[in-house]
């Protein structure tokens, strides 16, 4: 058997010691875990100090693997190391090296050192392959190292700001999180339970329970009491046949979170520190189905049961504004990710072959990149120029044909057998004909006018990123 290395460089325009409190911070193992990866934290002791471990699951081969890694060798502002103890390779060690540069910047080394299990056939098997995995994860990492710092620094402008979130636990919510911790802003859960963590707020939105005072026990970063914005993520999904109980919970579930959280908000306007901004979630569908029609946050809204739910959910935030908070109702589009939503949905199918159009396939879906979404959030709640409806989408929306086509080139497959719109009416019913057949061509115009970058602005690259291939 052999002993690899690897050995990975990325120089960013900020000193050491700020390279290094990113990687020491909550969410830093989430925020470099590329989205093809399927990786999760499922327990943690400590951070990255000596002795500190993390476990994670990692899928190899189709199988479920537990990774268990120790931490050592911390110097602060310099090195750390993290140790696997049990976990897919038969030896792995990394190596992180923070050195400065004359500059006043920093180049942050990775460096490898693994034995692939198998003996001498695993090293025949393996060795390239694992070459090319770590080449493209540590390329895809060092680039989101230095946009996450530069946007930390160029953004908050070393403002730290306290956030309190509901649906944290969401597909929005656990890239959002990580974002945040990372950048040195702290995050308040609100949950359902009985609290487990410093970092828990219980509530019950159903039964309107929020008290806005609470918000004044809760210590900000900076130690200050309260917190500077609150982020509402919450809602029943809605890709489900609708029933009548569904389409009650779907508006309930948005209503209720809203309306109670809008009141807490309001309620914390004698607080000596109070929430300066809401940002509540709501949809495209705000705008009804408007066939070839160009729409942004000026336009009339549309007719339907989501159009009319998200009425309802952006109306409860009124009481927050009247308060004066700012508000900003992020109105989220196709979110693209494999680890939820559209595109986790149709993987199974488009991997087979078996994918194609729904419909005619003419309809414009408009979408947003998951680290995109999460990223737009951040930029509301520290941009005090937005407010009310904020189209959270990318500029390049595309009709559901070209998005098929993108997809099954992104992963090599054809897309030849269309799912026709009867077929889909009577397999989910008017769910299929509010989401899937419907034709919303939506521009992000307070994005773009606000300076607002896009990661992903193009399909064809934002779906390459998203499942490791090659753009």
């Amino acid at each position: 058997m052999s002993v690899h290395r690897f050995r990975a460089s990325v120089q960013v325009d900020q000193p050491p010691e700020v390279v290094f409190g990113w990687h020491e911070r909550a969410g830093a193992i989430e925020r470099l875990t590329p989205p093809w990866q399927p990786v999760r934290v499922v327990a943690r002791r400590g951070g990255i100090r000596d002795g500190d471990r993390v476990t994670m699951r990692v899928r190899v081969a189709g199988l479920q693997v537990t990774w268990v890694a120790e931490h050592r060798d911390y110097v602060a502002g310099q090195r750390f190391r993290d140790v696997q103890l049990h976990g897919p390779f038969r030896r792995w060690e990394h190596t992180h090296r923070f050195e400065p540069t004359e500059a006043g910047g920093c180049v942050m080394t990775d460096e490898i050192e693994y034995e692939l299990p198998g003996g001498a056939l695993g090293d025949r098997l393996g060795e390239a392959y694992a070459e090319q995995r770590l080449q493209r994860v540590f390329a895809w990492r060092h680039a989101l190292l230095a946009r996450d710092l530069a946007m930390h620094r160029d953004w908050a402008g070393g403002r730290r700001i306290s956030v309190l979130m509901a649906g944290a636990s969401g597909l929005v919510g656990s890239a959002l999180l990580p974002l945040l911790t990372t950048g040195g802003h702290r995050v308040f859960r609100l949950v359902r339970r009985e609290p487990t963590a410093a970092d828990e707020i219980a509530w019950s939105p159903n039964r309107g329970e929020l008290d806005g005072a609470a918000l004044a026990g809760v210590t900000a970063g900076d130690g200050e009491a309260g917190v500077d914005a609150v982020v509402n993520l919450a809602g029943e999904p809605v890709f489900a046949r609708w029933t009548g109980a569904r389409k009650r919970r779907i508006r309930d579930s948005r209503v209720m979170t809203t309306r109670t959280l809008a009141g807490a908000v309001a309620g914390a306007a004698g607080l000596e520190r109070r929430p300066a901004v809401m940002l509540n979630a709501s949809g495209v569908n705000a705008y009804g189905d408007r066939g070839q029609e160009r729409v942004d946050e000026s336009s009339e809204r549309g007719t339907g049961f989501l159009a009319e739910t998200c009425r309802a959910w952006e109306g409860e935030t009124q009481r927050a504004a009247d308060a004066g908070v700012r508000v900003v109702l992020a109105r989220f589009g196709i979110v693209l990710s494999p680890a939820g939503g559209a595109i986790a949905n149709m993987l199974p199918i488009f991997r087979l072959g078996l994918g194609g159009r729904l419909g005619g396939g003419g309809q414009w879906w408009s979408w947003i990149s998951l680290e995109d979404a999460a990223r737009a959030i951040y930029f509301a709640l520290v941009n005090d120029a937005l407010a009310g409806p904020v189209n959270v989408v990318s500029p390049g929306a595309v009709t559901n044909q070209q998005f098929t086509r993108s997809l099954g080139r992104t992963l090599g497959r054809p897309t030849m057998l269309p799912a026709p719109a009867m077929a889909l009416r009577l397999a989910l019913g008017q769910m299929a004909q509010e989401t899937m057949l419907a034709s919303m061509r939506v521009a992000p115009a307070r994005l773009a006018g606000a300076g607002f970058d896009w990661v992903h602005a193009e399909l064809d690259g934002a779906l390459a990123d998203l499942l490791g291939r090659p753009g």
